[in-house]
C-alpha cells in the first residue's frame, strides 16, 4: 500500500490525532468519503456525457450514410 509500513502507517496515524483530535476524526473521515463519493460520481457523469456523445454521432453519421 504506497510502499508504507507498520510503522510509518502509526506514525502518520498519530499525527492525525494530534492535529485533529481523537473527536474530529470520524467528522473528517466522513467528510472525506462524501468527498471521494462526489468525485467518483462527477467521472461517471462525464464518462456517461461522453458516451452519449460519441452514440449521437455515430446516429447522425449513419442518417448521413443513408
Amino acid at each position: 500500500m504506497f510502499g508504507l509500513g507498520t510503522q510509518e502507517l502509526l506514525i502518520i496515524l498519530v499525527l492525525v490525532m494530534i492535529v485533529f483530535g481523537a473527536g474530529k476524526i470520524p467528522q473528517v473521515g466522513g467528510a472525506l468519503g462524501k468527498g471521494l463519493r462526489n468525485f467518483k460520481k462527477g467521472i461517471k457523469d462525464v464518462d456517461d456525457d461522453i458516451e452519449e456523445g460519441q452514440v449521437e454521432e455515430l446516429e447522425e453519421k449513419k442518417k448521413t450514410d443513408d
